[in-house]
């Protein structure tokens, strides 16, 4: 047996290309010019019907042989109507190779739920092919060859060719009540793939920095994306954990703390201490000299240098975990140390490919289409950052099995990884057209006055300390909104946290990590406008309508289970659509890796329930007792579809809401 997803696809390629072919064949037969003298019309009408007869078949097996819907999945609706019409366009115009297909959202709801604006496009490149045919005559061929469907009302065109598209309201209704019923699942995977997610990377005995927490909170959220979406997800920490800084720093543990091998020191301030061992190593021969013996003996792997250099790395290791802890990151660390064994290998594989060159001592490599080299041993014969990322790149395609390996740097390292990339490619470890490789670069953390963001005396500022400021100012603002009076000490506590670190994380993921964003603690406590502690206030509100209203968890599931979600008012209808838009956001962020996506939807949603809500009762109460008179059910469960959404992009995004705040 082969491959049953080589296999469907094949079978999809010759279906499609039959149809193609008998499409062009019924066009023919419609031809008088193509009639022989000798042929009998009714012949031609017969042989015309059976083809027809047959491309309808075909069109229905095409159909057939689409991934099936997993019964608990949400539907990606976009994806399904690109599905619609994309067989239809083919069915429409089998001439045109690869024709575009662009379905999306209609940016203007009272015409239409979503639009088809292929046939602009497709009319070029027929015109291309010498033929003449309008934007509105081809979205006329299209709409007569869309299928059967459960999901569309109707189409109208408008404009030169657009398509607008209606939704059938029942069949809308009926996923909201799927997803009440099955929860907020992900929609259907084709196939399980290894995704690598290389992120965070601080270096040992340094202080995490702010460029540090972007790449460790939008390193998180992608892999909570992958990891919903289904996918085997590896979490890597690619710590700076060897090299020739360790010398210096086993030297000065040597000195300062004599006894170290049986008494474990007391290093408190690992910054402090690595500060210490740089300046005697910039002013002190001696000890420069030693410092370098100390690199020898620890990469000849000497027992006592070994101890040392572990201590140094616990050290480090507990602080990085105080951040880890606070933003609820998970990590494996696998730093340049775990790859040394493997890098003469690499190096190895290189020369005898030939692609090595020696440059005044140092061993380079040019990949290709690359204007600079790699250097992959240095004039003393050490490794570099270059040998580690090449080791570590093929550590991930070969042992880990990768189909996917992102990392997630600053910008800046850009144009290192692109070399990289460039040369695993050149010695054939992996083909980008079978396997992901990309770097999702992010810009800069600026101050309030635009420039990097520093301390007031110039220093880097200190992830620890940026932390714990967040805490004090989330309380602050809990205080300020009386809250204290309200809550529990542990429920204001558990605020706080959500609040202080929410906050910091969004701030982050809400901006297009591309771009430089201003760190500022006042605009992101802010609770209006797009930011954290608007979206966890809104989402408090909403779960609880139904606490005010006296109905428990039981008797919605109950609801779900036996009340039809009406949409009959715009605004109910405006948000069940945006709730189902949910499954199309997340699959556009695993094309392009912008988590800022995410939190734009999570932001529109919460703005159309607002909207919702302000026009649409949900529970109604006499005005002289307040008591309730009256639940309409279908719109608390879209209250409850609306939060278990929220829910659960806050999850993805890394965000831990309270029930109360």
């Amino acid at each position: 047996m082969g491959d049953p997803l080589t296999e469907y696809h094949s079978r999809l390629e010759e279906q499609e290309k039959q149809i193609k072919s008998l499409s062009a064949e019924i066009e023919s037969l419609k031809n008088p010019q193509n009639l022989g003298a000798t042929t009998r019309l009714d012949d031609l009408r017969d042989e015309n019907t059976k083809l027809k007869y047959r491309l309808n078949i075909l069109k229905r097996s095409l159909q057939e042989d689409l991934p099936v819907q997993d019964s608990k999945a949400m539907l990606n609706i976009n994806q399904r109507l690109q599905q619609l019409f994309g067989g239809a366009i083919a069915a429409s115009y089998p001439e045109l190779e690869n024709p575009p297909l662009a379905v999306t959202p209609s940016q203007q709801a009272k015409f239409a739920d979503y639009q088809c604006n292929s046939a602009m496009s497709m009319s070029q490149m027929l015109k291309a092919k010498g033929a003449k045919v309008s934007p509105r005559e081809i979205a006329e061929k299209i709409i007569k060859n869309l299928p059967e469907n459960e999901l569309v009302e109707k189409t109208e065109i408008a404009g030169p060719g657009f398509i607008n598209v209606h939704l059938k309201r029942a069949f809308v209704s009926q996923l909201l009540s799927n997803l009440l019923v099955n929860g907020v699942q992900p929609p259907p995977l084709a196939k399980k793939k290894r995704v690598v997610v290389d992120f965070s990377s601080p270096n040992i005995a340094k202080e995490m920095h702010v460029g540090h927490l972007r790449s460790t909170i939008i390193g998180d959220s992608m892999c909570r994306l992958f990891e919903f979406l289904g996918y085997d997800v590896l979490r890597l920490n690619h710590v700076g954990d060897w090299g020739t800084q360790f010398g210096m720093l086993i030297a000065h543990l040597q000195d300062k703390f004599p006894n170290y091998l049986t008494v474990s020191p007391p290093i408190s301030d690992l910054q402090a201490f690595y500060k210490e061992s740089k300046k005697r190593f910039d002013n002190e021969e001696d000890f420069k000299k030693r410092a370098y013996q100390c690199v020898v003996r620890l990469q000849s792997k000497e027992a006592d240098f070994i101890k040392a250099w572990n201590m140094i790395c616990d050290v480090s290791r507990k602080e990085f975990q105080r951040v880890y802890d606070c933003l609820d990151i998970k990590l494996i660390e696998r730093g340049e140390s775990y790859y040394q064994d493997m890098m003469t290998k690499v190096v190895k594989e290189f020369e005898e490919r030939g692609f090595v060159e020696m440059d005044e001592g140092r061993k380079i490599v040019f990949a290709t289409g690359q204007s600079l080299p790699l250097t992959v041993v240095k004039s003393d014969g050490g490794y570099t950052y270059d040998t580690s990322d090449l080791a570590a790149i093929k550590n991930r395609l070969f042992d880990e099995k990768a189909d996917i390996i992102i990392y997630v740097t600053d910008s800046g390292q850009g144009s290192h990884f692109q070399v990289v990339f460039a040369a695993a490619q050149m010695i054939g470890w992996y083909d980008p057209k079978v396997t992901r490789v990309e770097h999702a670069g992010f810009g800069v953390v600026l101050g309030e006055d635009k420039k990097k963001f520093k301390t007031r005396s110039g220093d880097t500022v200190r992830l620890m300390d940026l932390l714990e400021e967040g805490l004090k100012r989330s309380m602050d603002k809990l205080k300020d909104k009386e809250r204290d009076k309200v809550l529990s000490p542990e429920e204001l506590v558990k605020a706080q946290r959500a609040v202080a670190f929410g906050c910091i994380k969004y701030a982050d993921l809400s901006h297009n990590r591309i771009n430089d964003y201003v760190f500022s603690f006042d605009k992101m406590l802010d609770d209006r406008g797009n930011t954290a502690a608007y979206l966890l206030y809104a989402f408090t509100r909403i779960r609880s309508i139904a606490r005010l209203a006296n109905i428990d968890e039981a008797a919605l599931r109950q609801a779900a289970q036996n009340t039809e979600v009406q949409l009959d008012h715009e605004k109910e209808w405006k948000l069940g659509k945006c709730i189902l838009r949910f499954p199309e956001i997340l699959t556009k962020i695993t094309d392009d890796l912008l988590m800022h996506t995410l939190c734009d939807y999570l932001y529109e949603l919460a703005t159309t329930f607002t909207e919702f809500y302000d026009c649409c009762y949900c529970v109604e109460k006499d005005r002289q007792t307040g008591e309730v008179v009256k639940v309409n059910m279908w719109r608390m469960l879209l209250c409850e579809a609306t939060a278990s959404v929220m829910a659960k992009g806050f999850d993805i995004l890394g965000l831990n809401p309270v029930s109360r705040m």
